[in-house]
């Protein structure tokens, strides 16, 4: 069983792909736009060209994305998705990437969890949880 996460863009779906296959290293492994649905219900006029969905691969992992109905402001609460990096520099590297425009709600520092831990929502308010796991000490 696998649990993805589903982001409704609400209009800004391309524009986040784009960020994050450059702030993260996305791959887009799917897309697919309202246009291309058999169903012309699905097409609202003007959305033609909007994303109605994606697949990205993060690592190992699949995120989903839409711009869903593009109804207004998405909304991004009560939820932060939690990238692993490798080591601090990639864990610097990322969280710089994903704060780009916008907000850091734990700066990025030594926990007593983790080496490298810090917390940022991007311009899109999707909260990010960037953490470095400890290496683990012999028994």
């Amino acid at each position: 069983m696998q649990i993805q996460p589903y982001l409704n863009f609400n209009g800004r779906c391309e524009e986040a792909i784009e960020f994050y296959r450059k702030a993260i290293g996305a791959e887009v492994a799917m897309l697919m736009r309202f246009k291309d649905s058999p169903d012309p219900s699905m097409c609202s006029p003007g959305s033609e060209n909007k994303v109605m969905h994606a697949c990205l691969r993060i690592g190992e992992a699949a995120v989903m994305a839409s711009d869903g109905r593009c109804t207004g402001k998405q909304d991004f609460q009560g939820f932060s998705l939690s990238l692993t990096a490798a080591n601090e520099a990639e864990a610097k590297r990322l969280f710089a990437a994903l704060g780009e425009g916008g907000q850091v709600h734990m700066p990025l520092a030594k926990t007593f969890f983790s080496p490298s831990f810090g917390m940022v929502a991007d311009r899109f308010g999707v909260s990010w949880m960037v953490i470095v796991q400890p290496k683990a000490v012999a028994a």
